[in-house]
């Protein structure tokens, strides 16, 4: 009897779990910025933070004009490039590079954003 309500309770904690991470993924997948939200909220000509996973920082400014440039706040190199809305996020190409990439941008706390290509954090903007 018992063996059967722990693994009725392992069942109940799985399934418990489960339900927690569908809708976590659903929470984030519902703060993940709209391209017309990133343009009006980041790509508006006024400077923000942006720090690497290696946690050198930049200070970001994206024109309306679709031109970007970074400042390194310490160690890090100077960069200018353009950017593009694309259907779920942005894309960027740096000094001169031809391939964009691309990546969309999820809420991540107040005043904070984490820049993401796919499932990898590539970055942290904060306002």
């Amino acid at each position: 009897m018992r063996a059967v309500f722990e693994h009725g309770a392992a069942a109940a904690v799985l399934i418990a779990v489960t339900a927690g991470g569908v809708t976590a993924n659903a929470a984030m997948a519902a703060e993940k910025l709209a391209p017309a939200d990133i343009q009006s909220t980041f790509f508006n000509g006024q400077p923000f933070t942006a720090s690497t996973t290696s946690n050198l920082k930049f200070k970001m400014t994206f024109t309306p004009d679709g031109k970007t440039k970074r400042i390194p706040l310490g160690k890090g190199g100077r960069g200018e490039g353009t950017w593009k809305l694309s259907k779920d996020g942005f894309c960027t190409i740096w000094g001169g590079a031809t391939i964009a990439n691309c990546f969309t941008l999820v809420a991540n706390g107040e005043n904070k954003w984490s820049v993401m290509r796919g499932p990898t954090i590539q970055a942290i903007w904060t306002k």
